[in-house]
């Protein structure tokens, strides 16, 4: 009932004046957020790429760019969180407008194109931040950067960020800044992780600890590019894979007022797709390397759909714009029901 009286007063608002305005509002209420959230209840924990996660429910990348709201957000009950997209240099992102609400599909356009303060700056916030649970860093290449020197770019941020990240995802699947798709063909992604995993063994022996690398992937693969992405993880022995981000299709939106912005399209319409992926994935991989599903989890049903298809672990992010801070116990009650039913 609270979220939904704030929900009403924030959806009055400009979407991305709203969603800085929310997450400050977090910040501001201090230890006063965990009223929000769930202590860890037994069953739920799981152990994934070696890593300890207290409860199955994450945050997804993008709410939290630069890691200013870590504290306020692990307050609510969430198992880990990831932060990001961050890219080497600091860059202001597409010209705004830039996100718009779908209300009647629970959905957001968003072509933001990786606007962060860089990565210098979400490193002094992670260093700020009280939290010392699982935390995900959501690494990308600057927008003026050519995909011939992307590379350049996720060493850079892999190299700065390596020693505070519990693990570190790779994102090539934005649709908001030119060309990054292109990394996920068979040939870039193939000297991409060729790249990445050869510098993240040399970073594990260095710190005396290897830290998972994970790819995060679009939606709007087919059957052939799933079956490419699935061989090179195994082929470079990737720790994971996040399926999915955001759509470029607009076919379940058709019609809506915003049916014709550009950007990524994510919330409810996204889930059918995102889930097909997650499952062509799974059964690409056989269980060699593990999957988080991320797209349309609106609902407990919904994240435990994505366990169904394949995935290990779940993440919120327009769900958690719909529907709060509830959204994360729901989920939970949910996969713990379906981990008791299981047994």
């Amino acid at each position: 009932m609270l979220y939904s009286l704030a929900r009403a007063a924030l959806f009055q608002l400009d979407p991305e004046v709203a969603h800085g305005l929310a997450l400050k509002s977090l910040s501001w209420m201090g230890p006063a957020a965990a009223l929000f959230g769930a202590g860890a209840e037994r069953n739920e924990a799981r152990t994934v790429m070696g890593i300890d996660f207290p409860n199955p429910v994450g945050l997804a990348a993008g709410l939290d760019k630069n890691g200013e709201y870590i504290d306020a957000l692990a307050a609510l009950g969430f198992g880990f969180l990831e932060i990001g997209t961050v890219t080497p240099r600091p860059q202001p992102g597409n010209p705004k407008p830039r996100m718009f609400r779908l209300e009647s599909h629970e959905a957001i356009i968003n072509r933001l194109g990786f606007n962060n303060q860089g990565v210098e700056r979400l490193l002094r916030n992670v260093e700020r931040a009280s939290f010392r649970g699982v935390l995900g860093i959501n690494i990308g290449k600057n927008f003026d950067t050519p995909n011939e020197r992307a590379a350049d770019d996720y060493l850079a941020c892999l190299d700065a960020v390596y020693d505070r990240a519990s693990y570190v995802t790779v994102n090539i699947s934005s649709p908001n800044t030119k060309n990054l798709r292109d990394l996920q063909s068979r040939e870039a992604l193939d000297a991409l992780l060729g790249a990445l995993m050869g510098r993240r063994d040399s970073l594990a022996a260095r710190h005396g600890k290897r830290k998972p690398l994970l790819v995060k992937v679009a939606p709007d693969l087919d059957d052939g590019q799933v079956e490419a992405i699935a061989s090179l993880a195994i082929e470079h022995s990737l720790d994971g894979l996040i399926a999915t981000n955001t759509t470029v299709s607009r076919e379940s939106v058709a019609g809506h007022r915003h049916e014709r912005q550009a950007g990524g399209l994510s919330g409810r319409p996204v889930f059918a797709v995102s889930t097909r992926v997650l499952a062509k994935l799974a059964a690409a991989l056989g269980g060699r390397i593990p999957l988080i599903g991320v797209g349309g989890i609106l609902a407990g049903g919904d994240a435990r759909a994505k366990i169904d298809a394949g995935a290990s672990l779940v993440q919120l992010y327009t769900g958690f714009v719909y529907r709060g801070p509830a959204i994360i116990g729901e989920c939970r009650g949910a996969l713990r029901m379906a981990a008791s039913s299981a047994r």
